[in-house]
């Protein structure tokens, strides 16, 4: 893979906020703090660098719904920089993550994950219909497998 690719963990500094474009499509721009912790000199020291990122579609939507302020997140994506100019001329830049993915981390928490049902997938990410357990009940066991095949 070309490019440069990043993978972020850090912590929310604020609710997802979502927005829609006029043509309707979900948007979701989240802002993450990352800390670093080295040690100079034999004294521990501490930095934080904040980003900030733009998710799309289902993955916004999702990210809104299922992310506070707070939560330790891991980000993967890109990184992007705008430049603009001030209305007195002055010229500005920002770095910000266009995110591909974006979910808890389970280094110190736990999370439960719900599949999004999404219109014309069958192929995992989240449609599909997944095969229905009764409450209670364990789901039956595959017999395609071989003897010395996990069932994976």
């Amino acid at each position: 893979m070309a490019g440069n690719h990043v993978t972020l963990i850090g912590n929310l500094v604020d609710d997802p906020e979502l927005r829609f474009t006029a043509s309707g499509i979900a948007m979701a721009k989240v802002r993450f703090a990352v800390n670093r912790r080295y040690q100079k000199n034999g004294e521990w020291q501490e930095e934080t660098s904040f980003f900030g990122g733009t998710l799309w579609r289902d993955a916004a939507e999702n990210a809104a719904e299922s992310l506070t302020k707070g939560m330790r997140v891991i980000v993967t994506g890109m990184l992007e920089q705008r430049q603009w100019e001030t209305p007195e001329g002055e010229k500005r830049s920002t770095v910000e993550v266009s995110i591909d993915e974006i979910g808890p981390s389970l280094r110190w928490a736990t999370a439960s994950v719900t599949r999004s049902p999404r219109a014309n997938d069958n192929f995992g990410g989240g449609g599909g219909s997944a095969p229905s357990v009764p409450a209670g009940s364990a789901p039956s066991a595959r017999d395609d497998y071989g003897p010395d095949e996990a069932p994976f």
